[in-house]
């Protein structure tokens, strides 16, 4: 019995044509479990505004080993609130540092508005600060940890080749907070927390495809947004918080 070469090749596209379809289906399940959930709670005190002349340095609190922020974020919140035409003055962390040694060192760095007060007391201190123009100190303190991650992956070699099946998944959770100090009244104007968790995804079928989630970077473009209003505009700053999906 001798099949019809017609049938023959449509039965071999359709076979092509559902394995195909299994595979984009395969894809695109983890890929719809892959994303990133942001909220920021932004808290405004006082109708303190960014002034000509008024530079803000952002500094990582050094006091908890086990969340001190990264030194990667904090330059990225710092270089994103001076990019751009509409960008902030902004003073380097790590000159502010070197030139207000030893006062903002680990040991000896303000961890209130009351010891920054009394810091300011001391013979010169508050002539170094005014010399840098900094009206405003932005305290980052937090961490980028995996919290939980699951599934697996396999790989095999034989005589057709090799390749790799199944799906791996991790979440990682990005918490920041972000203390805004006015120099210039010796207070605390606000906070601003954020929490952004990213899911990433691998499906492995013959080749591993790593999607992957940035939570990080997500808090980063966040906390600078809200940084930016939150030191330019004196009245109407949104202190609801902001849930993005």
């Amino acid at each position: 019995m001798h099949r019809h070469p017609v049938k023959m090749q449509r039965l071999s596209i359709n076979a092509r044509i559902g394995r195909n379809s299994l595979i984009l289906a395969a894809i695109a399940l983890p890929l719809a479990a892959c994303g990133i959930t942001s909220r920021m709670e932004p808290y405004k005190r006082t109708d303190a505004v960014v002034n000509e002349g008024d530079h803000v340095v952002v500094l990582a609190r050094k006091h908890h080993a086990n969340h001190e922020a990264e030194a990667e974020f904090v330059d990225c919140i710092s270089d994103g609130m001076a990019r751009g035409s509409d960008g902030i003055d902004m003073y380097s962390s790590t000159e502010f540092e070197d030139r207000m040694y030893p006062w903002f060192e680990p040991s000896t760095a303000p961890l209130s508005t009351d010891d920054l007060t009394a810091l300011l007391e001391r013979p010169g201190v508050l002539e170094q600060v005014e010399d840098t123009g900094v009206r405003f100190v932005v305290w980052l303190d937090g961490s980028t940890d995996r919290v939980s991650s699951g599934g697996g992956i396999t790989c095999a070699a034989g005589v057709g080749g090799a390749g790799c099946m199944g799906l791996a998944w991790w979440e990682d959770d990005a918490r920041y907070d972000a203390t805004v100090w006015d120099i210039q009244e010796l207070s605390s104007a606000g906070t601003i927390h954020a929490d952004v968790k990213g899911r990433s995804v691998m499906p492995a079928i013959i080749v591993p495809l790593p999607f992957i989630a940035r939570p990080r970077a997500a808090a980063c473009r966040g906390l600078t947004e809200q940084l930016r209003e939150f030191l330019t505009t004196p009245e109407g700053f949104q202190n609801d918080n902001l849930e993005l999906g």
